[in-house]
């Protein structure tokens, strides 16, 4: 019997090595481009390694990850991906069809001065906003210069990100500073194709990241 297509994905033949908080933000990485993602469940029991499930905002998104990341190789191991046999808890719960399952949970504790940290970027975009010639965009160039990228970016992380696109090359990392990095493709048409696809990508909630052509 076929799986309904429903928001969840579920994925195996993952690679058991890596560990599970590298692995929940690699799939945050690439998984995001498809739509908004509530939730990835990746548990390391013996039953379930190797496994992960995606829950999508929306069906459509989960469908076009499906067909899109069909057999992408992620660490080195081809996905397979499948709709998940029943609703995760979240989607059953936004539905109203969720049955509680004994289980423990710990309550999230809220971030103290999580608001007002809001508050902050809110005021700092803005002013960022209002003057756009702050920065002058440099002339088209085959290397791509990445900024404002998260603490826990690793080359992995940017290359499974980069190298759907035609001509990548490679990921250069700079040393002692983990908010900017650079990518290089064959010709200024390929770079330009990736920057404007990705230019924004949110690599966590709250990262976009901001990409240039890097200086000649």
């Amino acid at each position: 019997m076929d799986v309904r297509p429903n928001q969840t994905i579920y994925i195996n033949n993952l690679n058991e090595k890596i560990k599970k908080e590298e692995l929940k933000k690699s799939l945050y990485a690439i998984f995001s481009q498809f739509g908004q993602i509530l939730d990835i469940v990746a548990l390391k029991t013996l039953k379930m390694r190797g496994q992960a499930f995606v829950i999508f905002k929306e069906i459509g998104s989960a469908s076009n990850a499906l067909r899109t990341m069909q057999g992408f190789p992620f660490y080195d191991k081809p996905m397979r991906i499948a709709y998940s046999k029943s609703d995760s808890d979240i989607v059953a719960k936004l539905k109203g069809t969720y049955k509680e399952r004994p289980k423990k949970v710990k309550p999230p504790k809220p971030a103290p001065g999580a608001e007002e940290k809001k508050d902050k970027k809110k005021k700092q975009s803005s002013t960022e906003n209002s003057n756009p010639n702050t920065q002058t965009e440099q002339p088209p160039n085959q290397i791509l210069f990445l900024t404002n990228l998260p603490e826990e970016t690793n080359e992995m992380m940017l290359s499974m990100l980069f190298n759907q696109f035609p001509g990548f090359k490679e990921v250069r990392l700079v040393p002692n500073r983990h908010d900017i990095a650079f990518v290089e493709f064959t010709t200024e048409l390929q770079s330009n194709a990736a920057k404007e696809a990705l230019q924004g990508f949110k690599i966590t909630p709250t990262h976009a990241m901001k990409i240039t052509f890097a200086k000649k």
